[in-house]
């Protein structure tokens, strides 16, 4: 099963949905405002991504944190409280296959040799 993970008023979030669509790639989209994100699903996540890649420290979100919760952030742990809390710090769109990450962002010839016929 193909899931895409992000929040549905992203611009690249948009641009993803859209390539797939138009691709006939068959995926279920997974809006992290709506649904959320579990514990059990980051911390798979961070098996695979460090923190460092799964957080978008140049998002708005980020940005809009205080300095005291910045700093806080130093480990998976932490990392996973902040992706829990405030999804929308986390890195998107995020495409998973099989439980595998596949795509972290949106690129366009990353998805033309994945999904390549």
């Amino acid at each position: 099963m193909l899931t895409l993970y992000g929040i549905p008023n992203c611009n690249t979030v948009k641009k993803a949905r859209d390539w797939l669509e138009a691709n006939d790639i068959r995926h279920v989209f997974h809006d992290f405002k709506k649904n959320g994100i579990d514990a059990a699903t980051i911390e798979h996540w961070l098996k695979q991504y460090p923190w460092e890649k799964l957080i978008n420290r140049a998002g708005l979100t980020w940005r809009g944190l205080d300095d005291t919760t910045k700093i806080s952030i130093t480990d998976n742990i932490t990392a996973s409280e902040l992706m829990q809390d405030k999804t929308s710090v986390i890195k998107r769109p995020i495409l998973v296959s099989n439980g595998k990450i596949i795509g972290l962002g949106f690129d366009e010839n990353l998805y033309k040799e994945t999904f390549k016929p």
